[in-house]
Formats: structure tokens, sequence, C-alpha cells
């Protein structure tokens, strides 16, 4: 319970400790028959929430979940399914057997139902040809996960602002097809910028925010892999401008390193 509580701790404060995680992983693997369900589950997502992806850990955490999913509650499932969605996993029975837990259980809250939502998509990505338990109807799951999200921030107005500065036509706010949020975004181009503000980052020992946390690096999987080139504007560095010449001039730097997209005509 020591080991699962610290590392939710550190993974709930963002902070960028991979030594520590590491430790943890190999004090915590040979003694994973002790562990709640709630702790398995809760220790999966803090590692995937740090981005620590250590796949033997990973792996005895999934053969331990497997041998008693009937004692995880909904948002054990749910937290368990997405961690193992966050670091790529490839083991499709897993999320079978969690997917259909889950259908199986009392109705999820809104924050299981977006998990969820984001697993689907991963599975559907990675087996498109594998059918999946439904926890609930894609509608439901793809409501919740749009429930759960942020409102529009004044950094990202500002950045959309400076984009309209320099020509650069864009949708704000707009939605894949798959239901994926974009800041601002040329969906004839799938081309993107995502403003990430201090919660997309994990924190170093200073408290500076210094690289992508769990889900931010996630969600920018599922949307290369959705065929989207997306380039994104650091809060620190966007911070760092001291007015709106540096800004523009910040942004098409930016832009011109994106690579050309596949989808133009």
């Amino acid at each position: 319970q020591n080991l699962a509580n610290t590392a939710w701790a550190f993974a709930t404060l963002g902070i960028d400790a991979k030594e520590l995680f590491d430790s943890i992983a190999y004090a915590a693997q040979p003694q994973l028959g002790e562990f709640e369900p709630q702790g398995l589950a809760n220790t999966a997502l803090a590692f995937a929430t740090v981005g620590v992806e250590t796949r033997d850990f990973f792996n005895a955490i999934a053969e331990r979940a497997q041998s008693r999913l009937a004692e995880f509650n909904c948002q054990d499932l749910a937290n368990t399914a997405w961690a193992f969605a966050c670091v790529d996993s490839k083991d499709a029975q897993l999320f079978s057997e969690l997917m259909g837990a889950a259908a199986a259980t009392e109705h999820l809250a809104d924050e299981g139902l977006s998990q969820f939502y984001v697993v689907s998509l991963h599975c559907r990505l990675e087996w498109p040809g594998l059918s999946f338990p439904v926890v609930e109807s894609q509608e439901a799951l793809l409501r919740a996960y749009q429930r759960w999200e942020d409102s529009p921030s004044q950094l990202q107005r500002d950045v959309a602002s400076a984009l309209d500065r320099i020509g650069w036509a864009h949708v704000f706010e707009h939605r894949t097809t798959e239901g994926l949020s974009l800041d601002m975004a040329q969906p004839d181009e799938r081309r993107a910028v995502e403003v990430d503000g201090p919660s997309h980052y994990l924190k170093d020992a200073n408290g500076r925010c210094v690289v992508a946390n769990g889900p931010t690096r996630f969600k920018s999987r599922l949307l290369r892999r959705l065929g989207w080139d997306v380039t994104h504007v650091p809060f620190f560095e966007w911070d760092s401008l001291q007015d709106t010449a540096a800004q523009d001039a910040y942004l098409r730097s930016k832009l011109a390193s994106q690579p050309p997209s596949p989808h133009k005509h």
C-alpha cells in the first residue's frame, strides 16, 4: 500500500521522478500478490500518468489484474484500461477482459466513461478487425468524453489571435471525426496547433515544467495515428515572448517546421 500511495502521490502532483518510479516498480513487482485491486489500478494509472512505461512491470500488473477482475469496481477497471492504453499496450486479450468486466457492472460515472472512450479508440486503431465488448454505446462514451474536457483557456485564445494575425486560417476548437478536440485546426489539411498549459507537463524538483506527461503523449499518439500533423505550443515558451511581433515570429517558425501534409492535394 505504501508503494502504491507513493506512486499515486507523485503522479497526482505531476513530478518527473523516473528513477523513483523505476525503484517502485522494482520493489513492487514481487509483492503484487499483496496489492488490493484498487492498488493495482492506481499503480498502473500513476505510472502511465508520468509516462514511465516499464514493460515487465506492466505485464506483471496485467497478469495479476486478470486473475482478480471480479474484485475490481467500475472505476478500477476504467483506470486500468486507460493506463494500459496510455502506454500503448498490445495486449488485446487484456482490453477485452477489462471492457467485458466493465460492461457487466453498474453504470459508470462520466470519468470512467470518458476513459473508456479513448480506450475504445486505441483498440479500434490497434486492432481494426477485432470486436471488443461494448461498455456503453459509443455515443454515450463520446458524450462523457466531451463533458470531461476543459473549456478553452485565455492562453488558447491568445494563440488563436496570433494565428489570425499571421494568416494561418483555422477552426477554433475543432473536433475530429473520432471526437478528439483540437485547439486550432485546418481540417482539410489535417494540421493542428495544440496549446499546452501547465497541466500537460511534469515538473522537476525546482517546479519547472520539463516534459510532457502521459495523457498528453497518449493524445498526441492517437492524433498521429489518425493522420494529423500537430504543432505544440508550450505555455512556458509562449510566456517568454515579449510582444506580438515576437509571438508572430515564433508561430511562423513553429509552423514552418511542420512536415509536408500527406493529405494536401
